[in-house]
């Protein structure tokens, strides 16, 4: 359904369509007039069409063989010679086929030649920017860089959408509500092969490419591992060849730049990432989707059809970003949506005076993709997400079904061209999404969109709490989604007619299951939705799937068999989270191998394991690890004003903030060791292992506890780092904004990974793997993908503690129903809450709320592990303090035993496993 003006053609050539053939997708919900008759003859009283007033809001269905096609805008949207095979005829689509060629073969140059890549900066700086060298900064310069590399990914992106065309392989749509992809500059030139070129183009233009990377901002469409999970997969996807898309929403705002009060609290500001112009994204203002909210049903008579009309309408208009592969032409694409008004502005009520009634409908759609994660405390706030997440969903699927129709098949073949994955629940309103496409528009049956649409959807699940599965309630359904629910009920209704006939009276089990949670208010359980509307659903690390089927999902493993489950372990990409972010360390490891092959073959890393007893290897493994400690101490003096010393050991937890991820067990023991400290003499001083404790992460704004944690790290470092009893012997860094940029910074720095959520609730976690390939050391309990990276890197490289998944639910039902006095549970523990108490970080009253959920329940175990996670504390002291050669022989060990959880192997899983596609590989010289 995308926009285009009247007398439309596909490569200069129209052709008509048969009812019978599923033509181009126009909008059907709204369709104005886009090329306007002249001034002169629309003002003419001939030009002048009654308007029929009782039809304004109707949906107008446009009969199949009467809608235009699609003018391709490099989104592979060409007319195929016969169904289900696209060809390419021999004529030139437009114009002078010498003269376009001529012009193509112009652009050309060789990609290591400094000078041909300088030129093309420069001509940025002075046509693109309109600067010349006399008036040329370091902003300006990292745009023209921006946008000449931007040239280069369009070169592969024209080539890889052409030849995608002409092949028509199954896709793979990836939907996220989060792409945490950092910054682009760096990662681009390296993929492309191009980062020594571009460092010597530019060094000779005057600038310093370091400081030029430094000017990017981190793209605001992302806060924690889901997005950048979504980041390394798109990357992986690009690198393999594997013919895929992702799709998520452009946000003005991302999340919220995040501050730090003089008295240590989290403060929330808007993150203007947009301000400067993207240089990476292309604005397709031509792909414009109608998308409809609120309004009413009109069911069809003995039909399965019905008419959604009314309510209000606005866009949702796409933006993409290139993504390149690594070593190969092929080159994705991140399409993300933007929501924009119908009609802007209200010039009658602007004329009448009434100012903020002009503009406010146009507020209210541009409020959709403003922020990502509004607030949900509120009802307002629950009703803006829905709105995001159905914008996000319509504005793909119709996207997706428009490239389909191209092919000239029946609906019935979509599921071997089409499969989306969906990355956790926020996209699972695509199910019922499609199923009103090809009802309402389409005119197929329920039965036969049922089957379509189970055949085309795969879920991923991300946790295993239930109070973290998502729900809506239902009432928001019936105001802003209405043709929705009445679908969604007839899906449950259907599902509950099938689990009533496999347990015949067992109605709690029927409770249990329906997608519609009975109750004041009602619900719609989005994960339950998402499992009966899919063929395939994973979980992202061997721990977390089979919890996902023996806890919260047991119902439907017996339902739908345990084959319909199956896991596929997280993975990042090497590229950013070694290569990038590391290059002394990619560099000797390439060195030492003879080639580069591992960054596309992660596994070759265990050829490197031998010389974890070669000395002349450790010395320069250990020599890039205390280099890339001085960086961060030297930014953390520099942006913080806090000294760090790098003989110390470098525990990093850098992650979202949240009670089960316990950053508290962490902040407890720093305390505990600072009161250690105090009561030490001189000469016990001296055998205290050195510490630096840092911390970075967001806490959601509703999240009254989180926050508190984050004003406790503050108010202990305050103390701590000032306190000359200490000095080094104990620093507490809390690295505020955390991003992809600073992650890139702390992952290679850190010694210690520190990874101690309760077990059983961490799904995977992917900091752990970033952390592990570049040397630092696990100490983590028994949960998520700790597991695994603690048999590849061999549990005498771990420091593993606490209690087991098994143990945990017996525990929690003692703190509840059997408590026992803090101090029994754990002495150290109640002496480190007095501290707090009695006003040592600040007002104790003020962590009271914090401190009361270990002295009531401790649900997270908290109090439980405390004394465990101390013990493993002191095995990694003295490892660290008195066998430095073995702790670096562990560390060794531990990064070139991390092949399994390359990205790149999780992505072939899934293509493997669940997507059933092929790589589709772009050759040399496939251009036009």
């Amino acid at each position: 359904m995308v926009y285009t003006g009247p007398g439309d053609v596909t490569l200069g050539r129209s052709r008509s369509r048969s009812h019978s053939s599923h033509g181009s997708r126009t909008p059907s919900l709204h369709q104005p007039g886009l090329s306007r008759r002249s001034s002169l003859s629309a003002g003419h009283p001939q030009g002048l069409k009654q308007v029929d007033t009782s039809k304004i809001g109707v949906p107008i269905v446009t009969p199949r063989k009467e809608r235009p096609g699609h003018v391709r805008s490099l989104t592979g949207s060409y007319f195929p010679a016969q169904k289900g095979v696209v060809t390419m005829e021999d004529e030139w689509p437009i114009g002078d086929e010498k003269t376009w060629k001529t012009a193509l073969k112009d652009m050309e140059f060789d990609h290591e030649d400094e000078q041909k890549v300088a030129n093309t900066v420069v001509r940025h700086v002075t046509t693109s920017l309109a600067r010349q060298a006399y008036n040329i900064d370091a902003i300006a310069a990292y745009q023209a860089t921006a946008l000449s590399v931007r040239d280069r990914l369009l070169e592969r992106w024209n080539e890889t959408a052409l030849h995608h065309t002409k092949k028509a392989p199954k896709r793979i749509y990836y939907l996220s509500i989060e792409w945490l992809i950092g910054r682009s500059l760096d990662n681009a030139v390296l993929n492309l092969g191009m980062r020594n070129t571009y460092e010597n183009a530019t060094q000779k233009l005057g600038f310093n490419f370091e400081d030029l990377l430094n000017e990017e901002r981190d793209a605001g469409l992302g806060n924690g591992g889901l997005g950048r999970l979504a980041a390394c997969y798109i990357d992986s996807m690009a690198t393999l060849n594997i013919p895929g898309w992702g799709y998520g929403l452009r946000y003005n705002y991302g999340i919220f730049k995040q501050l730090i009060s003089s008295t240590g609290e989290q403060l929330e500001a808007p993150d203007p990432w947009l301000d400067r112009e993207n240089p990476w994204e292309i604005a397709r203002l031509d792909v414009a989707y109608p998308i409809r909210f609120y309004g009413r049903v009109e069911n069809i008579p003995n039909s399965d059809k019905a008419v959604w009309s009314g309510g209000m309408e606005c866009l949702a208009v796409a933006y993409d970003t290139p993504i390149p592969g690594f070593n190969t032409k092929n080159c994705a694409n991140i399409r993300l949506w933007s929501a924009k008004p119908v009609q802007g502005f209200d010039l009658n009520s602007f004329n009448a005076g009434n100012y903020e009634a002009s503009v406010a409908a146009s507020s209210e759609v541009e409020n959709i993709t403003r922020v990502l994660y509004p607030n949900d405390n509120m009802y307002a706030g629950k009703k803006l997400r829905i709105m995001q997440q159905y914008l996000w969903v319509s504005g793909s699927l119709q996207d997706i079904l428009r490239r389909f129709t191209k092919l000239d098949l029946p609906w019935t073949a979509l599921p071997d061209y089409v499969c989306i994955q969906m990355n956790d629940t926020h996209p699972t309103l695509a199910i019922p999404e499609l199923m009103r496409i090809l009802i309402d528009e389409e005119e197929l049956s329920y039965e036969t969109a049922w089957k379509i649409t189970t055949k085309v959807f795969a879920y991923t699940n991300h946790t295993v709490l239930p109070e973290a599965l998502e729900r809506w309630q239902l009432d928001l359904f019936e105001t802003l989604l209405p043709r929705h629910l009445q679908i969604i009920y007839r899906i449950n209704y259907d599902f509950m007619q099938a689990v009533a006939k496999r347990w015949p009276g067992d109605m709690d089990r029927m409770r249990r299951m329906s997608i519609i949670e009975e109750g004041t208010p009602k619900y719609v359980r989005m994960a339950y939705l998402a499992i009966v509307g899919s063929f395939k659903v994973n979980g992202v690390a061997e721990l977390h799937s089979q919890l996902l089927q023996a806890t919260i999902f047991r119902d439907f493993v017996e339902f739908k068999g345990r084959d319909f489950f199956t896991n596929v372990t997280n993975g990042i990409t090497p590229r950013r989270w070694l290569l990038q972010c590391n290059p002394q360390l990619a560099a000797l490891i390439t060195h030492t191998l003879g080639n580069d092959h591992w960054l596309t073959h992660l596994k070759t890393l265990k050829q490197l394991l031998p010389m974890s007893e070669n000395e002349e290897f450790r010395k320069a493994f250990t020599s890039i690890k205390m280099e890339n400690k001085q960086r961060l101490a030297d930014l953390v003096e520099a942006e913080l004003g806090i000294t760090l010393d790098i003989e110390s050991i470098f525990m990093t937890q850098i992650k979202r903030l949240h009670e089960y991820k316990r950053q508290t067990l962490n902040l407890f023991a720093v305390i505990y060791r600072y009161l250690r400290i105090k009561k030490a003499s001189p000469e016990e001083r001296k055998k205290i292992t050195k510490h630096t404790a840092i911390f970075a992460g967001k806490a959601a704004p509703g999240y009254y506890v989180a926050k508190l944690v984050i004003r406790l790290i503050n108010n202990v470092a305050r103390v701590v780092n000032n306190d000359p009893d200490v000095g080094d012997l104990l620093k507490v860094v809390f690295i505020p904004d955390y991003s992809v940029s600073i992650a890139e910074v702390l992952v290679p720095a850190s010694d210690v990974s520190v990874q101690i959520s309760t077990a059983g609730t961490e799904a995977s976690g992917t900091s752990n793997m970033k952390l592990a390939l570049n040397g630092a050391l696990l100490l983590g309990t028994v949960d998520g993908a700790n597991v695994e990276i603690a048999e590849d890197a061999g549990e005498d490289q771990s420091f593993l503690f606490g209690h087991l998944t098994e143990q945990v639910e017996g525990v929690r039902f003692t703190n509840s129903y059997q408590p026992t006095p803090l101090e029994q549970r754990s002495s150290e523990l109640a002496e480190v809450f007095k501290a707090i108490e009695s006003g040592t970080f600040g007002e104790g009253n003020t962590y009271e709320p914090l401190l009361k959920t270990v002295y009531e329940h401790d649900y997270y175990l908290v109090s439980n592990d405390f004394g465990s996670y101390l013990a493993a504390e002191k095995l990694m002291d003295e490892c660290y303090a008195n066998n430095r050669t073995e702790w670096t022989k562990k560390s060794i060990l531990t990064a070139f035993n991390m092949g399994d959880f390359s990205s790149d192997r999780s992505v072939q899983d899934y293509a493997d496993g669940i997507w059933s596609v092929e790589p589709c590989e772009v050759p040399n010289g496939d251009n036009l």
